[in-house]
């Protein structure tokens, strides 16, 4: 099917005649258009008020045509969803009206239909945001930015080379504040069920003081300084310190690629970290690496020092375990959620890292248990509301749900470490606890 749609070079005069006052019809006629087109879709790759199967209508889908799968025609798997707004509809991040209509976007890359979809937008043709979806996770892939005749070009090429060179991985670091959480039985857990499940996992153990992720799998000291060279010298890449885990049994061989400690760097101050690296190393470290696996695990150390911020700065997403029966792994979630991922989004200014809803990583947990957990965690909420999505994700004010997930018998899944190899290679209960834990973050 031949398209003849002329490609959009220049969106600044389509915005200075785009009125101030312009309702949501006048905005879909007279901006989207040529917003779609400036991103580089034609006419027979768009489809309006596309119904996302559970999610909602979309304003507009959009896919590239492959040879035989014209999208107009087929109209499944879409790519890209964009959803839109007035100019009278308030966009500015964070007001209540930008929280429903991100929220609104998010339940529609979640339907059914739209299971293919790596992208979706918001606008209103005054404020444009870019979300990516991996997953059945969506997190910011730039800031909520105004929009402005001077701008708009550059900004919307921004979004452009973004869609146009998405990544595989998702890049998810392994935190908290408080040790003795299960951190590094988590990372290693997940890494494992993911590969098991057919995905292509890297695992990054960033706990220089500890290395109990290195001991546990590989059963190897690392020589000292190749992390080092890898991450500052620019002419040595990541890959070259890569090792390869591998599980065999008579069934099958199972294999993911580990990045071992580095223990020379325990050693180092905050003042030689800084002379010798940027807050944005590893992030950078990991460009190639993001285009080659499914999943990019770093296991981070349990405090908030140069190293740690180095493993939150590189991540798309930050899960959170803590413990049910400690108040200080539940606090210092909280802390973690409210000043050092902010801190950590202003110096990156795409909007990432964000944090994963909180979840409970130890032994089961009785009912009276429970109540005292969530005891500490209302009183966490009493001095920040906007803290509820983290501990209770379900938690609506139609519904009334204080769901936390949780994975029970640490001790079963702990002492698979002594054997190097993950409990969920080892043990039914661990396969099971870690499955539902990767399917409820992370697997659509």
């Amino acid at each position: 099917m031949k398209d003849n749609t002329p490609k959009v070079k220049s969106l600044k005069s389509y915005l200075q005649h785009l009125p101030q006052n312009a309702s949501e019809a006048i905005v879909s006629t007279n901006f989207a258009p040529y917003l779609i087109s400036y991103l580089g879709f034609s006419t027979t790759e768009i489809i309006p008020s596309y119904d996302t199967g559970g999610g909602g209508i979309t304003d507009f889908a959009t896919r590239r045509n492959l040879e035989n799968d014209i999208f107009l025609q087929t109209k499944s798997n879409p790519f890209l969803l964009i959803e839109l707004k007035g100019r009278d509809i308030n966009l500015t991040e964070n007001s209540p009206s930008y929280k429903a209509t991100v929220n609104q976007l998010k339940r529609q890359l979640l339907g059914n239909n739209c299971q293919a979809a790596q992208w979706g937008i918001i606008t209103n043709g005054s404020h444009i945001q870019l979300f990516r979806k991996h997953g059945k996770i969506i997190f910011p892939a730039t800031t909520c930015i105004e929009l402005t005749p001077e701008n708009i070009d550059d900004t919307i090429a921004l979004i452009k080379t973004k869609i146009d060179n998405t990544p595989k991985a998702l890049t998810v670091t392994v935190y908290n504040n408080k040790g003795g959480v299960g951190k590094t039985t988590t990372t290693v857990n997940l890494a494992a069920i993911l590969a098991l499940l057919g995905k292509k996992v890297l695992v990054l153990d960033f706990d220089f003081n500890q290395g109990d992720l290195t001991r546990s799998l590989l059963n190897m000291k690392p020589e000292d300084g190749l992390l080092e060279k890898a991450l500052t010298d620019r002419n040595i890449e990541l890959k070259s310190v890569i090792r390869p885990y591998i599980f065999k049994n008579s069934k099958r061989q199972i294999t993911f690629d580990v990045v071992p400690t580095e223990p020379k760097m325990a050693e180092y101050s905050e003042f030689e970290y800084n002379a010798k690296m940027k807050i944005y190393t590893l992030h950078r470290k990991l460009d190639l690496a993001r285009y080659e696996y499914d999943y990019i695990f770093i296991d981070a150390a349990p405090n908030w020092r140069f190293t740690s911020k180095l493993a939150v700065y590189a991540a798309d997403v930050v899960l959170l375990p803590t413990k049910h029966n400690n108040s200080f792994s539940l606090n210092n979630a909280a802390t973690a959620i409210k000043e050092f991922l902010p801190e950590m989004q202003k110096s990156k200014k795409d909007g990432t890292p964000i944090a994963l809803p909180i979840f409970f990583n130890g032994e089961k947990i009785t009912q009276p248990q429970l109540e005292l957990a969530q005891k500490e965690i209302n009183q966490i909420l009493k001095n920040d509301k906007n803290l509820v999505p983290y501990f209770y994700p379900r938690y609506t004010n139609a519904k009334k749900d204080l769901h936390i997930h949780q994975v029970p018998e640490y001790a079963i899944i702990a002492s698979a470490a002594f054997a190097r190899v993950p409990a969920v290679y080892k043990n039914r209960s661990a396969y099971d606890y870690y499955k539902d834990l990767a399917k409820e973050y992370f697997l659509q």
